[in-house]
């Protein structure tokens, strides 16, 4: 979807496949409330009961009208995009790794919502960060080779975010 495509009240499908209401609509982002209750008295606002999430310009672009709209995009993506995916033994240890606390829980949750894209054109996957010292290390997972990595928390977040062009380079040298 767009950003010009919201408007309060209106109804969608998020990123994950939840429903949710806009209740507001900014210059960039929306908010919602998610409508995961039965009772209609908690989406009686504002100010509502639900809490309200923010959405911004890259999350808005993974909203869709309808879960008809949300399968056909996540097919043409799976299709098109040529990411490997995520093995499920990977997805046990990025989990694991996330909610371990090791020094402390990881207080830039904002770092590991985008993979970047190192100058040699491999792709990294944040999943948690920990605490050496005085300094944050992101914790990686490198899809396309299967293996993990870290590295320290400035120098991952100087890198680019990751594109969907990026993701179709590093497919096409494999």
């Amino acid at each position: 979807m767009k950003h010009a495509d919201f408007h309060i009240g209106l109804e969608f499908v998020g990123s994950a496949g939840f429903r949710w209401r806009c209740t507001d609509v900014g210059t960039r982002t929306i908010l919602a409330i998610p409508l995961d209750c039965k009772d209609p008295l908690w989406y009686q606002g504002p100010p509502y009961i639900a809490k309200e999430k923010v959405f911004d310009e890259h999350e808005i672009k993974r909203c869709h009208l309808t879960e008809t709209d949300a399968l056909t995009a996540a097919v043409r993506e799976h299709k098109t995009s040529g990411h490997p995916g995520y093995p499920n033994e990977v997805v046990a240890h990025m989990l694991k790794a996330r909610h371990q606390d090791k020094g402390g829980r990881y207080p830039h949750e904002g770092v590991l919502r985008f993979d970047r894209c190192r100058p040699d054109g491999e792709i990294l996957h944040p999943y948690a960060g920990r605490k050496e010292g005085d300094a944050w290390v992101v914790e990686l997972y490198l899809p396309f080779l299967n293996t993990y990595d870290e590295m320290a928390e400035l120098d991952f977040i100087a890198l680019p975010i990751a594109s969907a062009n990026d993701i179709r380079v590093r497919a096409d040298l494999r």
